[in-house]
């Protein structure tokens, strides 16, 4: 039945936009880490189904470096004898793309288990292929509910690494209220994006619960340039807060144009945020007053962080984001998963990703609530001099 299934869903796609051709071509390729032999038998063989090019890239790359970072150090004591061997697929930032990827890592490639993608939307795209064909879909960075649970049921070959939209929406709107002091907010959001609508309809929750009142709503879609009509009612609507949980692309145009416009209010938005093209887009000046919810920081002192950073900078030369930090904790949530398997089967490594307790990573302790959602703090950073800045750390 399985192999059915796989079939179906193979033919189908290669017969809308010829995705899968894209996807086993030239941008697709196999790299072993860590200098281990590549002889059948010596390697088990994981997927990575991540945006290494595309509108989303600079995240993709991003958890790719931090994956391949871990399984080069994991490598240099094996795993019972073998290596771990990363097959990376570029999704191109696209949703089918993701999904014809996975289909090839799992049907062709014949990997263990997927990591990716970095975003929601090219998770999602994915969450059926790993149901039907039971193996294990990890997301380093998707923060959708919906990818471990979709209307009360459990996808139960599906896990990540990072907290939820729920949980950062809610830390976003309580720092707005209780630490800026703002009794009303405008909600910008990118109508196009899962991810974007998910943070939005947390912090509106969140916000009005505390007695806060949203007085503007406007939508964008990603690849809009011109943000100025929305931008003049968002003003003129005069919140005291805005929350934009967004993209860099988009995010880095809207305050250019919002403080070009004479809009100084504070901003703020999630993970989304996380990359220097928002400082290269936005300019430095643009990001005043700005403030992320996010998964660590690279300024946090704890010595498992400065270790991470430290060897993150050695291997490319510059400091890691949020997206590096979780792809090189995937990659050690996978690796402590095989081990404890057993025989490295997709359903002992489901099993053991899901039995995981108390893992220490470098963006917190890992443990997962029965939806799959991991438990951990999140961190708050403002933006300083066109710099990510360590402001606090939110436990849930």
């Amino acid at each position: 039945m399985k192999k059915k299934k796989l079939a179906g869903v193979f033919l189908s796609l290669s017969l809308v936009a010829g995705a899968l051709a894209g996807c086993s071509g030239g941008d697709s390729k196999t790299s072993s880490s860590g200098g281990g032999s590549s002889k059948s038998g010596d390697t088990i063989k994981i997927g990575a189904n991540l945006e290494l090019s595309g509108g989303t890239a600079s995240f993709g790359q991003s958890a790719a470096d931090g994956l391949k970072l871990a399984i080069d150090e994991i490598n240099k004591e094996g795993i019972d004898g073998k290596n771990l061997e990363i097959v990376k697929v570029d999704n191109k930032s696209d949703a089918a793309e993701a999904t014809s990827g996975s289909i090839k890592l799992v049907s062709q490639d014949k990997v263990v288990a997927v990591v990716g993608s970095a975003t929601s939307t090219n998770t999602l795209a994915q969450v059926q292929v790993a149901q039907d064909n039971e193996v294990p879909l990890l997301t380093p960075t998707a923060t959708n509910p919906d990818i471990t649970n979709k209307a009360g049921k459990l996808n139960d070959y599906v896990f990540r690494t990072c907290f939820i939209d729920p949980f950062q929406g809610t830390v976003a709107a309580n720092f707005a209220s209780d630490e800026i002091g703002a009794k009303t907010a405008a909600i910008y959001v990118d109508s196009a994006s899962d991810y974007s609508k998910g943070l939005a309809a947390a912090f509106k929750e969140a916000f009005t619960a505390k007695g806060g009142k949203i007085v503007a709503e406007e939508a964008y879609v990603t690849k809009d340039t011109d943000f100025r009509s929305t931008l003049t009612r968002i003003k003129s609507a005069k919140p005291e807060f805005v929350f934009l949980p967004g993209y860099y692309e988009e995010v880095g145009l809207i305050l250019k144009q919002a403080r070009e416009d004479g809009i100084d209010l504070p901003f703020m938005g999630g993970d989304g945020w996380d990359s220097p093209k928002v400082v290269e887009i936005a300019g430095a000046d643009a990001l005043k007053n700005t403030y992320i919810t996010n998964h660590y920081s690279p300024e946090d002192e704890d010595a498992k962080i400065q270790d991470f950073v430290a060897a993150f900078k050695k291997e490319y030369d510059k400091t890691p984001d949020a997206f590096a930090a979780l792809g090189y904790d995937t990659g050690y949530y996978l690796a402590d998963a095989i081990k404890r398997s057993g025989d490295a089967s997709p359903e002992k490594i489901r099993q053991a990703l899901e039995d995981v307790k108390d893992l220490q990573l470098v963006s917190g302790t890992l443990n997962l609530d029965e939806n799959h959602d991991p438990i951990k703090s999140a961190t708050i950073l403002e933006y300083v001099d066109g710099k990510q800045t360590f402001k606090t750390k939110i436990n849930p």
